[in-house]
């Protein structure tokens, strides 16, 4: 006995077919998007001077500020002295600045060997998915992190005016109990 098909059988596979594929893709936009506050931040930042991964879990229990910057960004390099200056006031056992360079591996090794003498971790994302992971569309862009690990406060776009309230949220993250 043969058995016939029926082309209308088909359609209803190849629709539940489509409906899966738009829902596996909606989900992974949806595990996408970039952390926000009181998310988890993404643990891996590019690589270090070495070449080494930077990885935020290495600082648990620290405060931390991750700054994606370029060296064509002129408030992304003013930055950098008042970061190490609230890092050193703070203490490193307290808290670590980590500046993710956005650029170029050999712009990334230039601007390090000029900036060898600050304290901060300069780290590269040379494969962009660090940038990616924290949502980075435009510098500068700065994530900053609670002892608990937790995303205490996000600045995109920022310039001096900002330095105030900066200043305050870090205050706040290296306050909040582990």
């Amino acid at each position: 006995m043969k058995q016939s098909v029926n082309p209308m059988q088909k359609k209803p596979s190849r629709f539940a077919a489509t409906v899966a594929l738009v829902l596996s893709l909606a989900t992974s936009l949806a595990w996408s998007a970039p952390p926000a506050v009181g998310d988890a931040p993404p643990t891996l930042l590019g690589s270090d001077v070495e070449g080494q991964a930077v990885d935020l879990s290495r600082y648990a229990g620290k405060a931390v500020v991750v700054s994606f910057w370029a060296t064509w960004c002129p408030y992304c390099l003013k930055e950098l002295p008042i970061l190490e200056g609230i890092q050193k006031t703070a203490g490193k056992e307290r808290m670590q600045v980590i500046m993710v360079n956005t650029e170029s591996r050999e712009v990334f090794r230039k601007s390090a060997r000029i900036m060898k003498d600050l304290s901060l971790l300069l780290a590269h994302d040379n494969d962009k998915r660090a940038s990616e992971a924290y949502g980075v569309t435009g510098i500068p862009h700065m994530v900053i992190i609670g002892r608990n690990g937790k995303i205490l406060r996000v600045h995109r776009g920022y310039d001096e005016s900002s330095l105030d309230a900066i200043v305050a949220d870090i205050n706040r993250a290296l306050a909040v109990p582990q």
